[in-house]
C-alpha cells in the first residue's frame, strides 16, 4: 500500500488529546485526558513497544487508530493517510489484534478469515486464508468450530484476522495474555518474520522481558503522556545506575573506610553492595577501595538494569537509594529529551 506521503512514518500523532465527558455531563472540558497532547512517531518497518500502567492511554490510542473513538483534538497519520481526512485508506492500513478475545464460536476459522477478508474487499484470488493458518499453526483446525479451539489458538488466530487485508502496520494488544510458553514463543517467531519481511508491529503488552527482547523502540506513556521514548538500548542505558556485589572472605563487623566512602553497605555478614553510578564511578575505583582496605574478596558480581527499572523509575513505581536519587536527579534532563 502507497502512504498519503512520501517518506512519511508508520504511525505518526501530533497534540493527539482525549478527553471522555464525565458522566454529570458538565462537558468535555470538565474531563480528565485520557491522552493528553500527546506526539509520537513510530518509524516505519520497526517493532515498537507501547508501555504504561493500566488506565495510562495505550488502549485510547489504539482505539483512536483503529477508528473505534474519537478523538477530542489533535492529528493521526497511518502509513501517510490522515486517519479524518482519509478515514478507509487510514483504517485498511492498519491491522489490530485487540486484548478481547472476539471470535464467533460457530464459525471455523477458515470462514472467519475468508469473512473478515470479504469485508475489507480482498478478492477471492488474493486471499491468503491458507497460508494464514499455516503461518500460525492452525492448518489442521480450519474446519473446526472456533469454539473448540483452546485461548492460544484462538490468540493465534486473532493475529490471522488482523493480516487479511495484508497492511502496513499491525498492532498487538496484549497478545500473550493467558498465553502458554510453548504457544508464545510461535507467537512471537512468527510476528519476528512478519516484521523481517516489512509489517511495522506496534506492540502493548505488561510482559516487559519480551517488549526488551522484541522491541527495537519503546516509549512508555503515563497519565496520557509520553514520558520516554527511544531506542530500547538507549532507554535502558540512561538509568546511569549499576550494582556491584562483592562477597569477602571473613565476616565483618562494619563497612570497610574506604568502601564506605562509595557509599558501600553490608548485606549479610560477608556481603558488600555497592550502587555506581556508571559514568563516575568505575568498577576500577571500587577495587581499589578495596585493596586499600585490605579485604580479599572471594566472588564479585554486578547488576545492570534493565527496562523494567526504567519503567518503574519512569512511572513512580520504583523506591530508591541515595546513590540512585543522586544519578537520576543528575540524568532528569535526559529523561525530558527522550520524550
Amino acid at each position: 500500500m502507497d502512504g498519503g506521503e512520501s517518506g512519511a512514518a508508520a504511525v505518526a500523532v501530533r497534540g493527539l488529546t482525549k478527553v471522555y465527558r464525565p458522566q454529570n455531563g458538565r462537558g468535555a472540558d470538565a474531563g480528565t485526558p485520557a491522552l493528553d497532547a500527546i506526539d509520537l512517531e513510530i518509524p516505519q518497518g520497526s517493532l515498537f513497544g507501547l508501555l504504561g500502567p493500566n488506565g495510562a492511554g495505550k488502549s485510547t490510542l489504539i482505539n483512536i487508530l483503529a477508528g473505534l473513538v474519537v478523538k477530542s483534538v489533535g492529528r493521526a497519520e497511518i502509513w501517510g493517510f490522515d486517519i479524518d481526512r482519509t478515514p478507509r485508506q487510514a483504517r485498511a492500513a492498519i491491522g489490530v489484534v485487540p486484548q478481547e478475545l472476539n471470535i464467533d464460536p460457530f464459525f471455523t476459522p477458515r470462514e472467519l478469515l475468508d469473512l473478515q477478508a470479504g469485508l475489507y474487499g480482498v478478492p477471492r484470488r488474493r486471499r491468503r486464508t491458507d497460508a494464514l493458518l499455516a503461518a500460525v499453526g492452525l492448518t489442521d483446525k480450519a474446519d473446526a468450530y472456533a469454539r473448540t479451539l483452546s485461548g492460544g489458538m484462538r490468540r493465534r488466530l486473532m493475529v490471522a484476522k488482523a493480516m487479511v487485508h495484508a497492511p502496513p502496520v499491525l498492532v498487538l494488544d496484549e497478545p500473550t495474555a493467558g498465553v502458554d510458553v510453548e504457544l508464545r514463543r510461535q507467537l512471537w517467531a512468527y510476528v519476528r518474520r512478519l516484521n523481517r519481511n516489512g509489517t511495522t508491529v506496534l506492540l502493548t503488552t505488561h510482559y516487559l522481558e519480551e517488549a526488551e527482547s522484541l522491541c527495537d523502540r519503546i516509549a512508555i506513556i503515563d497519565h496520557g503522556r509520553v514520558v520516554a521514548c527511544d531506542r530500547t538500548r538507549a532507554l535502558i542505558d540512561r538509568l546511569d545506575i549499576k550494582e556491584l556485589t562483592l562477597v569477602v572472605d571473613h565476616d565483618l563487623a562494619a563497612v570497610p573506610p574506604a568502601l564506605g566512602a562509595l557509599g558501600a553497605a553490608r548485606r549479610g555478614s560477608r556481603r558488600l553492595v555497592v550502587h555506581l553510578q556508571r559514568s563516575r564511578l568505575t568498577v576500577d575505583r571500587v577495587l581499589a577501595a578495596v585493596a586499600e582496605d585490605g579485604v580479599r574478596v572471594v566472588d564479585l558480581s554486578t547488576t545492570e538494569p534493565d527496562l523494567e527499572d526504567v519503567f518503574l523509575r519512569l512511572t513512580g513505581g520504583a523506591a530508591t537509594t541515595d546513590a540512585e536519587a543522586e544519578a537520576e536527579a543528575d540524568a532528569g534532563a535526559d529523561w525530558a529529551d527522550g520524550s
